[in-house]
């Protein structure tokens, strides 16, 4: 899989669409062995993107979800305290010297390998994600700069251990926050978009086997709509595919306006958003092929049934669920 072309092709065969920008990005990152940095909307595919390319490279996913507040330990390694005490108080009584459980106690045996240690120390290269690295601080990301730059670390205990074969490395972030220009410079960089009209149908029928023609237009024509509301939440690929599966399980070979308000569940998030496309319903209604019914002002139908129970929402008052 040295080429673009193969990448497209190996990645297609799993489900996953990818554009020829970024199959180059892989091809690149592959044959340079650098960080790649993939930015973009949420739910368009980043994550996946590293746990397909596992998948092709036949190798293992290593991942290191990212949060505020992650330091160097928690990503690197810890040490087994309720083991070692308990091989402390044995040996002890076994007669043992200090310096020889110590020796002991500090060894490969005890130590618990998170993410960062795991991916350099295994005998064949991984896939390393790092996971939404925008919701890490600052201090985290200057450690993982030096990571990145030397793969190897220290633990004082047991000296430092350098990487004998470096993870292929994907970053993502939803930019949340603005990352360092010194960490960007150490990655390749690719931006994945929403997908095209086209892109969504062939998305939606790589991923959902079964699913109609019909019902795959209308689900794709129906997110590029979404997408252009000022929603508080806008929907990714991720809730295409939730929404398709869920129709799925509902028998529907296509989408009225019924069916639409009933399963709007799946794809907007926030309840507000509700009222943005109730507003915009006729630009729906075109899609449905149904212009006698849009959504109900507000958000909300008398009885709305979004696959997950029922929702009652008496006159005057915030719905409730029964």
């Amino acid at each position: 899989m040295t080429d673009a072309a193969a990448i497209h092709d190996r990645f297609r065969e799993r489900g996953f669409i990818v554009d020829e920008a970024f199959a180059t990005a892989l091809q690149i990152m592959l044959a340079l062995g650098k960080p790649l940095l993939i930015e973009g909307p949420a739910g368009v595919g980043k994550t996946e993107s590293a746990k397909v390319l596992a998948e092709v490279l036949d190798t293992e996913l290593i991942r290191l979800q990212c949060y505020e507040g992650l330091d160097a330990m928690a990503a690197l390694y810890e040490w087994n305290y309720p083991r070692q005490m308990l091989h402390a108080r044995l040996s002890e009584a076994e007669g043992s010297s200090l310096e020889e459980r110590e020796a002991y106690m500090f060894s490969d045996k005890f130590l618990l390998k998170r993410p960062l240690l795991d991916a350099i120390t295994r005998e064949r290269s991984p896939v390393l994600l790092i996971d939404e690295v925008d919701r890490a601080d600052e201090a985290f990301e200057a450690f993982l700069l030096e990571v990145l730059a030397e793969w190897q670390v220290t633990i004082p205990e047991l000296g430092t251990i350098r990487a004998q074969h470096r993870p292929h490395v994907i970053l993502t972030s939803n930019r949340t926050r603005e990352i360092s220009d010194a960490l960007r410079r150490r990655c390749l960089f690719v931006w994945i978009p929403y997908p095209s009209l086209q892109q969504e149908i062939e998305i939606l029928h790589a991923r959902v086997p079964g699913l109609s023609e019909r019902l795959a237009q209308q689900i794709a024509r129906l997110m590029q709509v979404l997408r252009g509301l000022p929603l508080q939440k806008a929907p990714g690929v991720a809730e295409s595919l939730d929404w398709a599966l869920a129709l799925m399980s509902m028998h529907r070979e296509h989408l009225d306006a019924a069916t639409l308000e009933r399963t709007l569940g799946c794809v907007l998030k926030v309840h507000e958003d509700r009222g943005v496309v109730a507003a915009h319903h006729q630009s729906l209604d075109e899609i449905l092929g149904d212009r006698s019914a849009g959504l109900t002002p507000g958000g909300s139908s008398p009885d709305t049934d979004l696959g997950f129970g029922s929702v009652s929402a008496p006159s005057g008052r915030e719905g409730s669920v029964r």
